[in-house]
């Protein structure tokens, strides 16, 4: 038994594989500058004084972290639409990662949060910094520094795992793949283009990452501290 594999009718296809990849960072990118801050936000809500706002946002977490991305974009996706919100399926994509990845977000983030220790923060309220200044020199960029390896890889992750919103039919690389290898009944070689493009998307997310980490966190940068 033998397998022919037929690159060229697939590979034809590339401006769909090219439009399908843009998309998937797009999906990314929008998902990983809002579920940042809303981990963030949600971090430092499960840290406040208030117990009614430290359990809504450990409610949301643990809601999100033991309940299917698939499952998630479904209730996003039909949710909106009983409501009367009739959003494009890559608004209604974008929406629904963000609040996947916000959960998971905020648990890195308090790990960040929770290293910080209560010293530094005692002097710089010693020193009258402002509640703003103690913030963010003292506990939120420092906690970043610290955790920000996890948050690259968890924002990776989030970019393969938009494959699965092909099921709304939002057109990114998933959903092109499936649709060209309908249509030149050439499954094997669609999925192994797809394979490949995905791990160069990963490639290339690192690599940003790690350039956008080297502008932030410039002492690293100095000691020569790998991010």
């Amino acid at each position: 038994m033998s397998i022919e594999l037929d690159f060229p009718a697939v590979l034809e296809r590339w401006p769909n594989f090219l439009g399908g990849a843009v998309l998937t960072l797009e999906l990314a990118f929008f998902a990983t500058v809002s579920g940042a801050l809303l981990g963030t936000l949600v971090a430092v809500g499960r840290g406040a004084h208030s117990r009614s706002i430290a359990r809504i946002s450990k409610v949301y977490v643990e809601a999100i972290r033991n309940t299917p991305l698939l499952v998630q974009i479904f209730l996003v996706y039909f949710g909106l639409a009983s409501v009367g919100l009739k959003l494009s399926a890559f608004t209604v994509a974008v929406v629904a990662l963000t609040i996947n990845v916000g959960a998971y977000t905020a648990e890195i983030m308090r790990a960040g949060f929770e290293a910080i220790p209560r010293g530094q923060i005692e002097a710089a309220e010693g020193l009258a910094l402002t509640r703003f200044q103690i913030y963010w020199h003292i506990i939120l960029l420092p906690a970043v520094e610290k955790v920000y390896p996890a948050l690259t890889s968890q924002f990776v992750l989030l970019m393969l795992a938009s494959s699965v919103c092909s099921q709304i039919s939002a057109e990114e690389l998933t959903a092109v793949a499936n649709y060209i290898q309908s249509d030149t009944y050439r499954a094997f070689e669609t999925y192994i283009i797809v394979a490949v493009l995905y791990i160069l998307l990963s490639l290339v997310m690192r690599a940003g990452f790690w350039g956008l980490g080297l502008f932030l966190f410039p002492r690293r940068r100095q000691l020569g501290t790998p991010l």
